[in-house]
């Protein structure tokens, strides 16, 4: 479903928007704490996320100034600087007095957008965010200052890495996939230096006087156990907020997008159309291969930004034309490696140990993993727990492995193809113990 991205003006500065769905209201998302209007999509999940939001709405996503593909000024951006980006991401999209979605970092600056322009927009979500980040004399709902230190010295020292997992997203916590994905969020997002920049700038956002003035419909949501933005600052925005429904989700994760994100997106609809649509996806069984480069880290800095992306698109059209001579169809590529589908298990695994020799053969060292179950399709895209356990297995592959489900072995008896076994393994989020294999060449 991803849209093309587009730009609005906003005084001179570039932002980044797309515009998804047809559905019967307009809905501005305004994102937290980084955003990349394009890599959103590339992690099943969060591409799960916002299709469901654009099934019920005409559906505006951008990135604010100084992160993802919007222009990056120097100096982090005022409220007031934000408010005049949204409203020139809503008059480039043609929004007719849309919804604003704010979540975490985006709430806030929606907040005060609602207050100064009730005549512009028609209702306001709030999730996981705050009128006030840390504590203040009278306003113990806040976090501690000395938080904000210690999260600015993590990202300083860990960024480029899946930095913060644990805290904002402990539900992807141990996915290699999601945990690949969001180091690659941040990195294209925005700079360890710009992440600092935001943090200090929390310290300084403050909107609780101008609460009690909102007088759109409100809807705020937080989960109970939320671990960077406490649930007693959503109780406090439903307390200020005249009228406002309040909502209080079980779960742990701060970003939206993981964890129960059918519950969130259920309140969300019911508020803003007036009924929740019974949500049955499409499934089917079928074949999950996830390929990978092994050591791409090492090997990009070993050969520079030019080599290696020369190499990665050798890569590319050596891996598309083995899924072509096997009948696979390519999901989508995650960088450094493929996510394809088969009809059959057997083509899957003779697909992979092709890609597997002839990437050998420029120097490549690929590892792959291998599940067979029922997976849930949305548009191209698959999700479901078969994905899971592909990736999951791929990432135990060694070097050169083709690492592969009992099921798939099971599914293969009288295909000539011959396995070893490598034993049980616990994959996180899957029941019970997994006996995994690996295909013999």
């Amino acid at each position: 479903m991803e849209a093309a991205t587009r730009y609005a003006n906003s005084g001179g500065v570039s932002i980044a928007y797309q515009v998804n769905g047809e559905g019967p209201l307009d809905l501005v998302f305004v994102p937290g704490f980084v955003s990349h209007v394009e890599l959103l999509w590339d992690e099943p999940v969060v591409a799960r996320f916002l299709r469901r939001l654009a099934s019920f709405s005409r559906l505006i996503v951008f990135d604010k100034r100084g992160q993802g593909l919007s222009d990056r000024p120097a100096d982090p951006p005022t409220l007031e600087d934000s408010m005049g980006d949204l409203r020139a991401v809503m008059e480039a999209a043609g929004c007719d007095r849309p919804a604003i979605f704010g979540i975490s970092e985006g709430g806030p600056m929606s907040i005060l957008f609602a207050a100064t322009f009730p005549d512009r927009i028609s209702s306001l979500v709030l999730y996981g965010t705050y009128a006030r980040m840390v504590q203040a004399p009278g306003f113990p709902c806040g976090i501690p200052n000395d938080a904000l230190d210690r999260w600015g010295e993590m990202m300083g020292r860990e960024w480029g890495g899946p930095v913060g997992v644990p805290l904002w997203a402990p539900g992807g916590d141990g996915d290699p996939e999601f945990e690949r994905w969001w180091a690659r969020l941040l990195r294209q997002g925005t700079s360890p230096a710009g992440a600092i920049a935001l943090m200090e700038l929390y310290r300084e956002i403050d909107v609780r006087a101008i609460l009690p003035t909102i007088r759109v419909p409100t809807l705020i949501l937080h989960r109970e156990d939320d671990r960077v933005v406490p649930v007693r600052q959503g109780r406090y925005l439903a307390e200020q907020i005249p009228g406002a429904r309040y909502v209080e989700l079980s779960g742990d994760d701060h970003l939206a997008m993981v964890g129960d994100q059918d519950a969130l997106i259920d309140e969300v609809e019911e508020f803003l159309v007036g009924s929740r649509r019974a949500h049955e996806p499409e499934r089917a069984l079928t074949t999950v291969l996830f390929t990978d480069i092994v050591g791409s880290t090492e090997r990009a800095a070993e050969l520079g930004d030019r080599r290696w992306r020369d190499l990665l698109e050798r890569h590319d059209a050596m891996v598309r034309q083995q899924l072509d001579i096997h009948r696979g169809r390519e999901v989508k590529t995650m960088g450094d490696g493929f996510l394809a589908t088969f009809d059959g298990p057997a083509r899957a695994i003779r697909c992979a140990c092709a890609i597997r020799d002839e990437l050998w053969g420029i120097g490549v060292e690929v590892r792959a993993g291998i599940h067979t179950g029922e997976v849930e399709l949305i548009g191209d895209d698959v999700s479901g727990m078969a994905v899971n356990i592909g990736a999951r297995i791929g990432a135990l592959a060694d070097r050169g492995e083709v690492r592969v489900s009992s099921t798939v072995k099971e599914l293969v008896v009288g295909s000539g193809l011959e396995f070893a076994e490598r034993g049980e393994h616990t994959l996180k989020g899957a029941p019970g113990e997994w006996r995994l294999f690996a295909v013999e060449a």
